[in-house]
């Protein structure tokens, strides 16, 4: 980037230049260096403050492939959206990896979503069966809009089935299946499970919503709602008989849907594997079509650097960011 000032990109601007195959792209890429060792997180800060019902922290961490350094500081407040925002508020701070001075301030809401969509997007162009065509989505709130765009995207879908805890928040995803050109139906999650040959579960559970009985062989679910300590999407005994990949092993076992398995000594950590590896063809991924694949997207900072620096990029060379000196 110039270094005359800092950028400022808003949540306008990084809605105008960041599509869904720029956050593909970018997502993958961190994964692939991640899993090479080319890129790493820090460890995640995510607290409860005892105000609101808010979760809030930071996630940072340094691309030396891609010379991203930053960090995003954001979290849940689950009382905005009856104030008509967005429950995720979050804002990237990126860096100068030569000289530590602050380069830009990206907004961190639309780039959020869209990087969690990106996430279970590259898990299923990776792990789902090629002949996929019925796609489950367990959740119906923000962010389960992005996920639906972004996963019929990978595989040719016929029909999308939901379940949500809430049903009058269903027409939201039943407008964009339509819009998408896809067949909506509102299931049971025990028929959901029975139909589904992807599912995205994209909730903020404390407990099971899926359990193993109901999922049949071949699946491949993307777990992308669990990223703290006690919340839990899908049943422990679904992901220890699951092949598990995640973003990053070390977050999988602590704040993933993982880490209840883990707890029960159903899984081994050993066995969770990067999705990078697969990305970088150093795991084979799926092996039979019979095989239950599942993601566990905890969300790494990483991806938000890496949609933020696009983000700031597009907008330094298109002359649209603001400027600011500190």
């Amino acid at each position: 980037m110039k270094s005359d000032g800092l950028l400022i990109v808003g949540e306008d601007l990084c809605e105008k230049l960041v599509g869904r195959q720029q956050a593909f792209d970018a997502v993958q890429a961190v994964f692939g260096a991640m899993a090479k060792g080319g890129a790493w997180n820090f460890p995640v800060i995510r607290e409860a403050l005892g105000h609101a019902d808010v979760l809030y922290g930071f996630k940072s961490g340094f691309d030396r492939d891609g010379q991203v350094l930053g960090l995003k500081s954001g979290g849940y407040w689950p009382g905005n959206a009856a104030k008509g925002l967005t429950n995720h508020q979050s804002t990237v701070f990126l860096f100068d990896p030569d000289t530590g001075r602050l380069s830009a301030l990206v907004g961190g809401n639309y780039l959020t979503a869209v990087r969690t969509a990106a996430s279970s997007a590259v898990s299923i162009a990776h792990l789902a069966r090629q002949d996929a065509r019925v796609l489950g989505m367990v959740g119906a709130g923000h962010q389960s809009t992005f996920q639906l765009r972004a996963a019929a995207e990978q595989r040719d879908f016929e029909k999308v089935i939901a379940w949500n805890p809430h049903p009058d928040m269903l027409p939201r995803l039943a407008a964009v299946a339509t819009e998408v050109g896809l067949e909506f139906e509102a299931v049971s999650q025990q028929e959901l499970g029975a139909q589904a040959d992807v599912i995205i579960t994209i909730t903020s559970a404390f407990e099971p919503l899926l359990m193993k009985d109901w999922i049949k062989p071949g699946t491949h679910l993307a777990c992308m709602g669990t990223d703290t300590k006690g919340k839990q999407e899908v049943d422990a005994d679904l992901v220890a008989a699951a092949t598990v990949f995640t973003d990053e092993v070390a977050q999988s076992v602590t704040i993933g849907e993982a880490q209840h398995a883990i707890n029960l000594g159903a899984l081994t950590e050993d066995a969770i594997a990067p999705i990078g590896a697969v990305i970088n063809g150093d795991h084979p991924g799926r092996t039979s079509d019979d095989q239950i694949t599942l993601f566990d997207g905890t969300g790494v900072g990483l991806q938000d650097l890496a949609v933020a620096s696009v983000a700031a990029r597009l907008a330094e060379e298109a002359d649209l960011a603001q400027r600011a000196t500190l």
